[in-house]
């Protein structure tokens, strides 16, 4: 695949105002993706197109002094997705974004994050139902030969946002909820402390088509990492 250059502030999305339905009630969904419920989105943001790349990162740790996650696969080169990230990490690098370029960075709240790969779908995935098709939008296990790739080499969702489905699992502010059942309405974060830590939407290389669906969710603690964890980041409008 081509180089994909990676000029983060040309690289943004602003996501209309709206309504969605979150989550699903579908049979054979886990709890954790119920009940479908309505959310509204009654304000600004714009979410980045690509995810966050080694070389974006490499930027930040030359910046801080920060420590540059060591890659598996040396050969992937600089815009594959940067992995083995920490929450607190991507927040740090949210927060050394804002500072450095005078905007609100952040990572997108949960209810942010599938609003936008949803990107008006009520389907499975953002595409449609059509499990076979995912290997033209998405980076997983059927397809990937066990390593990512670079960001922007599929297609993107309607909305023009790349790799919602796939390639590296994607932090998101809240903290982990068991189920949909007390979280918030008006696309903020579930802001509630827990043992199961932080939400993790979007599946990744290593994933079942299943684990890739708009819904799929996982949690890890915020100190956690793994060389399947990765982030995008939103700007506050």
């Amino acid at each position: 695949m081509g180089r994909v250059k990676i000029v983060n502030n040309d690289n943004f999305i602003p996501l209309p105002r709206g309504s969605f339905f979150m989550g699903t009630d579908n049979t054979d969904a886990r709890d954790r993706e119920k009940p479908s419920h309505e959310v509204h989105i009654d304000y600004d943001i714009a979410m980045s197109k690509y995810l966050v790349t080694v070389e974006d990162y490499m930027l930040f740790a030359q910046a801080t002094g920060a420590d540059v996650p060591v890659e598996r696969h040396e050969h992937l080169g600089f815009d594959v997705p940067v992995r083995r990230v920490r929450w607190a990490d991507a927040k740090v690098y949210c927060n050394w974004k804002s500072e450095r370029e005078g905007k609100k960075y952040r990572l997108p709240t949960e209810a942010e994050w599938e609003y936008a790969c949803r990107a008006g779908s009520a389907t499975k995935y953002s595409f449609g139902e059509d499990e076979s098709l995912l290997g033209e939008y998405a980076w997983y296990k059927d397809n990937s030969e066990g390593v990512t790739h670079n960001v922007g080499t599929k297609k993107p969702n309607a909305w023009g946002l790349y790799d919602m489905h796939g390639n590296v699992w994607e932090w998101c502010t809240d903290w982990y909820s068991e189920s949909y059942e007390n979280t918030p309405t008006d696309g903020s974060a579930y802001k509630i402390p827990n043992e199961k830590g932080r939400v993790l939407r979007g599946g990744s290389y290593n994933a079942d088509a299943d684990k890739c669906s708009s819904t799929s969710r996982i949690n890890l603690g915020s100190g956690g990492k793994n060389y399947f964890i990765g982030f995008r980041v939103v700007i506050e409008l």
